[in-house]
């Protein structure tokens, strides 16, 4: 499978992979009433500048259709929407999203990459050299509370 940069076209479908991975892998650290109106099935058009505006990955599936997402924002130089539909689980495409997020955060002049993990991604981002700050609040518009997160940080080399 390979990596590629997302068009805006495609929004939709990245906001769908991003709410099913939510609905999917996050049901364990939050409650339901949270998970739904984080997962509103209406996409905030503001996504869509995300995906213009920052080096914003997915890798395709067979059909030649997003499966995973992830992108580097580059005004924070953090890793975010880090998602994959769940029947694609396990199959290494978010980490092909994280190593290619670290090499265009290189490639850029990042020294460090930072993320504000959900408390269940938290062991993946560490096998990929993620290290712990903080337990953090982050506060979700969609949701209209604060979410716990792990705030993390990894050190790139050149």
């Amino acid at each position: 499978m390979k990596v590629r940069l997302a068009i805006p076209a495609e929004a939709e479908e990245c906001w769908n992979i991003r709410n099913q991975a939510i609905r999917h892998g996050c049901k364990e650290s939050y409650g339901p009433e949270i998970i739904k109106a984080w997962t509103p099935e209406k996409m905030p058009e503001g996504y869509r500048r995300v995906i213009v505006d920052n080096p914003f990955f997915v890798v395709d599936g067979l059909d030649k259709r997003p499966v995973a997402t992830g992108f580097l924002d580059l005004s924070t130089g953090s890793i975010e929407a880090i998602f994959t539909l769940p029947e694609f689980l396990r199959k290494g495409f978010s980490s092909l999203i994280i190593n290619a997020i670290k090499d265009e955060a290189r490639k850029r002049g990042f020294k460090e990459l930072r993320l504000s993990s959900t408390p269940n991604a938290q062991s993946f981002y560490e096998k990929h050299g993620f290290t712990f700050i903080k337990e953090n609040l982050y506060p979700s518009a969609l949701t209209q509370t604060d979410l716990r997160c792990i705030d993390m940080v990894f050190r790139l080399q050149a």
